[in-house]
């Protein structure tokens, strides 16, 4: 055979009856594999195909005897010895590497994900917190009230919180009596314009009495028509101390029960600091003095910010207490005289002077379409 056609050298590797490489070609293999990859072609954009034989397969290389042999020829795959995949693995560190597909170069740096938190954990630990900070406030609480735990006091602020609280319950009573109040003037109001219906329906049909009749209906629909104004007067009064009772003094006095939380708080821990440093001072101790010593601080801060909101909110509570019950008394005060002197003009103007407006008889009740 003269001519015989080029073969690629990958092709032409001797192989071993096991499929392994010859250690004296490993090096003229390196040398060829590198002189035929162009200039910034990286290992992986590389593949080894055999064209000494008619395999269509990429990556393997069959290999034989050669030509004029007798033998019959028998593939092998090519398993590079342990120095050339240390070799390679040094190249391809940064391979990827798809299944069924080429090996792809990854650009870029690597970049390393953040160990991601076990929520579990952290309820856990959350759960531990809370369950140790609820073991030292019950203990204290219990403590005091045993006498054996000492507490902090505000003798200035504790006294403005029990007047307080004194005072609640006063507004509170007058509140049901103004309801009662309200609900009994309204049935007498009804009653009244029902009874002056009824003698307007009798000066009617009796000729003899008509003008008894028709004075006694007259007086009756006017007492029901200032009854309504005074009824007016008297919801008004309901609303607005009922907002003063529920909504302003309770906002405050929520406000002081978070304010007594943070106070047992901090008596509790100012006790496990008392108690950690009439201890021995070692190194076990002197940590935990540390730890006791910052959870004490926190705890004062809170207590110190809580005191100075209450008393905040009790200075302007009495300014706002003091504004709407004297508009609301004034007017209780003016709406009853005028009402029972019999003075509508007075009355009227009383309702006028708080901008009050009444309720027309029957305006909420649904029209007969409504109801349809």
């Amino acid at each position: 055979m003269a001519q015989e056609s080029p073969k690629n050298s990958a092709a032409e590797i001797p192989v071993t009856s096991n499929g392994q490489l010859e250690d004296s070609h490993e090096h003229s293999f390196n040398r060829d594999l590198k002189r035929s990859l162009p200039v910034g072609l990286g290992l992986a954009e590389t593949k080894i195909t055999s064209h000494g034989f008619d395999s269509t397969k990429e990556g393997v290389v069959e290999a034989g005897p050669f030509p004029g042999s007798s033998a019959s020829p028998k593939s092998s795959v090519i398993s590079p010895s342990s120095a050339a995949a240390s070799r390679l693995a040094g190249q391809g560190c940064d391979l990827i590497i798809p299944t069924g597909g080429r090996a792809q170069q990854k650009s870029g740096p690597v970049v390393l994900a953040d160990e991601v938190k076990n929520p579990a954990m952290e309820k856990l630990e959350l759960v531990r917190k809370w369950s140790l900070n609820t073991y030292k406030c019950t203990r204290q609480i219990i403590s005091e009230k045993l006498g054996r735990g000492s507490r902090t006091v505000d003798l200035e602020l504790e006294a403005q919180i029990d007047i307080l609280r004194d005072n609640k319950k006063k507004y509170e009573n007058i509140l049901k009596l103004a309801q009662t109040l309200s609900t009994q003037l309204f049935q007498m109001v009804h009653t009244q314009r029902q009874l002056g219906d009824a003698f307007a329906d009798l000066s009617l049909k009796s000729l003899e009495l008509h003008e008894e009749f028709g004075y006694n209906a007259e007086t009756q629909k006017l007492l029901a028509k200032n009854g309504e104004t005074l009824l007016g007067a008297i919801n008004f009064f309901i609303a607005s101390v009922n907002t003063l009772v529920n909504k302003t003094i309770e906002d405050t006095l929520l406000t002081v029960k978070q304010y007594e939380s943070a106070r047992i708080e901090y008596d509790a821990y100012r006790t496990d600091l008392e108690e950690l440093n009439l201890g021995p001072r070692d190194a076990n101790t002197l940590p935990k003095i540390e730890q006791s010593q910052q959870l004490f601080q926190v705890h004062k801060e809170k207590y110190d910010k809580m005191r100075n909101d209450v008393s905040i909110k009790l200075k302007f509570l009495e300014e706002n207490k003091v504004k709407v019950l004297h508009n609301q008394l004034v007017l209780f005060h003016n709406a009853i005289a005028a009402y029972f002197a019999g003075n509508q003009k007075q009355l009227e103007q009383t309702l006028k002077q708080f901008h009050i407006k009444l309720k027309t008889p029957g305006a909420d009740a649904p029209s007969w379409l409504e109801e349809q």
